[in-house]
């Protein structure tokens, strides 16, 4: 445990640090490339202090220069650096904007203007943020989203919520199902124990947007992309 919590002390001065200079950057930001750039560093500082190893298949499934909605299963605080360093594709995270108000690491996310913010409490903000962030997305931005919006409790999948696939349909962005296995193992929700281990990362071939809309395409679509996700899922 004392490792552990030397390993997230570490941690949290990487996220201060790089955020920081996230901030510090912004003037001569003007396409996003430098915050891609700083948080693939701090995602791989992160997995290498912490002893995490990342593997990734399916990649000669993707075609890395369209753009795509990567929706995955959540189980850990690794999966995110696991993702952005275990997919060869600059991708920009989902967050809820609650996170804005964390200082220095909520402010870098929200000022570096290249992570999408969602309104999660509903009513017009809610719909405007989707908006949004489907507007992002048509205008070639990849995204990443956890399916079940909030990490599991118990290494099992859990059901997957639709806004994300409300998101697909209005933006009209393939989507590629990406199951995570190994991260519960590393570091469960609640706990502060972190395992060294691996992390695989599998990327399912694109499902192209339905031509229709509406509530029960967003719904077939949810089911097919658990489907896949579940199928190459490892109980944990």
């Amino acid at each position: 445990m004392i490792i552990s919590l030397a390993k997230i002390f570490i941690a949290l001065l990487l996220t201060i640090v790089l955020a920081t200079l996230v901030l510090l950057l912004l003037p001569f930001q003007r396409n996003g490339n430098i915050f891609h750039v700083i948080t693939r560093l701090y995602s791989r500082c992160v997995l290498t202090v912490c002893g995490v190893r990342v593997v990734s298949k399916g990649s000669g499934h993707i075609d890395f220069s369209r753009n795509y909605i990567y929706v995955a299963n959540h189980a850990s605080l690794f999966d995110i650096p696991a993702v952005l360093i275990g997919i060869p594709a600059t991708i920009s995270i989902v967050y809820k904007k609650e996170l804005e108000r964390i200082p220095i690491f909520g402010w870098g996310m929200k000022f570096g203007k290249t992570y999408i913010a969602i309104d999660r409490h509903g009513g017009q903000d809610a719909l405007q943020s989707l908006e949004e962030a489907a507007n992002k997305i048509r205008q070639g931005v990849s995204i990443l989203l956890f399916a079940e919006g909030t990490r599991s409790e118990d290494g099992k999948l859990q059901p997957f919520k639709r806004g994300a696939f409300s998101l697909a349909v209005r933006a009209g962005v393939p989507i590629v199902p990406v199951t995570i296995n190994g991260s519960f193992h590393i570091l469960q929700k609640h706990s502060l124990r972190i395992t060294p281990g691996t992390i695989t990362i599998v990327l399912e071939r694109p499902i192209e947007p339905p031509a229709a809309n509406g509530r029960e395409t967003e719904l077939q679509l949810r089911d097919e992309v658990r489907k896949r996700i579940e199928q190459h899922y490892i109980q944990q």
